[in-house]
């Protein structure tokens, strides 16, 4: 393409993605800069590094940066997990494909708020499992199962929420793996895990990079699940975020902020490049 042709094509994209890069553009710009002292609500505006040093010096502050990875790491290999299996079983159509295939997607029309008070309705202490193990004798009375110290709830309701997202991506990716590749991959004797983990695997690895960076940054930075279903012994750094923000600390928010925003990109291309050194056992 020419000068000229590169310059039509920017210029009818300005008025979409200029405003959208323009918008992120400012906000990021306004988050880094109040973490650097400027933009002060509450006093002198200048720049300083002492909202960072006393934010890395706290202990809430580390531990939110642990438990939100934890969140963001396990929710996006947990959902990638149980879509690779279903996503090979729906690669060929057979009578009722298309219905399973749209029940398993329903999640992604449901609101998160929705299903995490749904959720906690279900294992609450009073709720309908604990009736249910009582009823059938494993359990004598009922256990505290919402807000456990493991955040399993959390990591339960992020895998049925983000799973019909991955598999999206990766049914795709996996029906357009030509028949005759998995035939000769048979007829050469290749068994089902060995024709996965050495011929779909790879082939389909820019799709399950696609899902596993896209969702860890949606359960990393995730408030609503974490507020309604996680442990009321940790905080995600959402949650922190907030909590500075409500408290009038804007300086102190935006660092938590930014520290979302890094962790965000460096653990995005932390499992993009672990990810395909996995499938393809090099970095192409």
């Amino acid at each position: 393409m020419t000068l000229r042709k590169w310059l039509l094509v920017l210029s009818l994209l300005t008025p979409g993605i200029g405003l959208i890069v323009a918008f992120i553009g400012v906000a990021v710009y306004i988050a880094a800069a109040q973490s650097f002292g400027y933009y002060n609500l509450a006093g002198e505006s200048s720049f300083s590094l002492e909202f960072w040093d006393r934010m890395l010096d706290r202990k809430v502050f580390s531990r939110a940066v642990m438990y939100s990875i934890y969140i963001g790491v396990i929710s996006a290999f947990l959902s990638v997990a149980f879509a690779y299996p279903l996503a090979i079983w729906l690669r060929k159509p057979f009578p009722g494909s298309l219905a399973i295939g749209a029940m398993l997607k329903a999640p992604l029309l449901v609101h998160g708020l929705v299903v995490a008070f749904l959720f906690i309705n279900v294992i609450s202490y009073h709720g309908i499992l604990n009736q249910l193990l009582q009823g059938i004798g494993l359990w004598d009375e009922p256990h505290r199962l919402q807000n456990d110290r493991n955040a399993i709830g959390v990591l339960i309701l992020q895998t049925w929420k983000n799973m019909p997202f991955a598999l999206l991506l990766l049914t795709g990716a996996v029906q357009s793996i030509s028949d005759d590749v998995l035939n000769a991959a048979r007829d050469l004797g290749a068994g089902s895990f060995d024709r996965f983990r050495k011929v779909i695997a790879p082939l389909t690895v820019s799709a399950m990079q696609a899902a596993l960076i896209i969702i860890f940054i949606g359960a990393l930075a995730d408030f609503s699940f974490q507020v309604i279903a996680g442990p009321t012994n940790r905080q995600s750094l959402s949650q922190l975020m907030v909590f500075f923000k409500d408290g009038g600390r804007w300086n102190d928010a935006a660092v938590v902020g930014v520290s979302l925003m890094i962790i965000a990109i460096a653990g995005s291309a932390l499992l993009a490049a672990v990810s395909r050194i996995v499938m393809r056992g090099r970095i192409a």
